[in-house]
């Protein structure tokens, strides 16, 4: 339980000074596991299938990213950072999304998850070679676990403009000309997913993967039957990470919703997004900054549809940041920039929308007509 003390005008809370206002209450999810079989170390890459990989690299380029291998039938794309890359797209009929890659913190770990989950290591074909384990989470994503051999090297970097603050002037007699060009991705950062067995799917991530969350969700009036959406952490300890690598919640479908990809600071975001405008891509959102997360944010969609997110400045946490409660609306998205829009939100009516909804409310999960009413109001509050 939170301890309340007043003294004068002073109100302390065992959450006092925290990233939420609210903490969790007696009996609500902890939002760790007690004995998770491994901890990942971080969200590897994404996997993706395209029918036309030439427009994907050009978009690839517009958006930011280095090419780190081309072929007939798969294309890897990578950041300026060294490591693996943030994204890989095989040749497929349709366009859609397959899964995540986490890497292993160490080559060990993988043998230890092949054991817990009855699954095999294998080779992993991957740009240097490695290891990988495969699994299937509770939405029907498959989830690799990889250990790579070899990392890539960093590329140049982007250089952060140099500012002025007040009486504090770093810059004198030169102006200021961010370049107009594609804002120069650094790494993968995190991506989001929608499910219809969300307590199911978290558990699983907490519990396998060793993941901690950063942030729950809830609905209005719903929140004695628990959250709703997730922003979750790796867990290394007393080593500040990313506020989320993954973010889940519920909803009526099973799916990707948007992957993230940090740049170096608001200028890249700004003269990067004026570079895609101006060849014709869609802005589904920004710019703005977040309120979980607190990162600076503009959201894009590529030729496929595919909603991606030039990021900066977000929050890092270490293993003893609990996790906050905030309640489930529209408006919490952003402490400040343009209304969230339709698209980004997802609330454009669409005939796979509708079946997804009928197969949600008739199918075994967590979707219910309060769910799905608390969403919609969610979704307008």
């Amino acid at each position: 339980m939170s301890e309340t003390r007043v003294n004068g005008a002073d109100v302390i809370t065992a959450h006092q000074d925290l990233h939420s206002e609210q903490g969790a209450l007696r009996g609500e999810h902890p939002g760790r596991s007690r004995n998770p079989v491994i901890k990942v170390a971080d969200l590897a890459w994404l996997e993706f299938e395209k029918p036309d990989l030439a427009r994907a690299e050009v978009f690839a380029r517009d958006f930011g990213f280095g090419i780190a291998v081309r072929s007939e039938s798969e294309l890897w794309l990578r950041g300026t950072f060294a490591g693996s890359p943030c994204m890989v797209i095989r040749r497929g009929r349709t366009s859609r999304f397959i899964g995540p890659a986490f890497r292993a913190a160490e080559r060990a770990d993988l043998d230890r998850l092949a054991r817990a989950t009855g699954t095999s290591v294998r080779d992993a074909d991957v740009p240097g070679g490695g290891k990988v384990v495969d699994l299937l989470d509770p939405s029907g994503f498959p989830v690799r676990v990889v250990h790579c051999g070899e990392e890539l090297p960093a590329l140049p970097e982007q250089q952060p403009l140099l500012l002025n603050f007040g009486t504090d002037h770093r810059r004198t007699n030169v102006t200021q000309r961010p370049p107009r060009e594609p804002s120069r991705i650094q790494r993968l950062g995190h991506v989001v997913l929608e499910t219809r067995v969300f307590g199911r799917a978290l558990d699983w991530y907490l519990d396998t993967l060793g993941m901690i969350v950063s942030d729950f969700l809830f609905l209005d009036g719903q929140r004695d039957r628990g959250p709703t959406m997730a922003f979750i952490r790796c867990d290394q300890g007393s080593r500040a990470v990313d506020h989320h690598t993954l973010a889940m919640h519920l909803g009526p479908g099973n799916g990707y919703v948007h992957s993230a990809y940090q740049v170096t600071d608001l200028d890249s975001i700004a003269a990067g997004g004026e570079y895609l405008a101006e060849r014709g891509y869609q802005r589904s959102w920004g710019i703005g900054r977040h309120i979980q997360g607190s990162q600076l944010f503009d959201y894009w969609r590529d030729p496929d549809h595919f909603m991606l997110e030039h990021f900066a400045d977000g929050d890092l946490f270490s293993c003893d940041v609990e996790p906050g409660w905030a309640p489930m609306s529209t408006s919490g998205l952003a402490q400040w920039g343009p209304p969230a829009t339709r698209d980004f939100l997802g609330a454009s009516p669409s005939p796979r929308r509708v079946r997804d909804v009928i197969e949600a409310l008739r199918g075994d999960n967590e979707m219910d007509p309060a769910r799905l009413l608390g969403l919609l109001k969610a979704a307008t509050s």
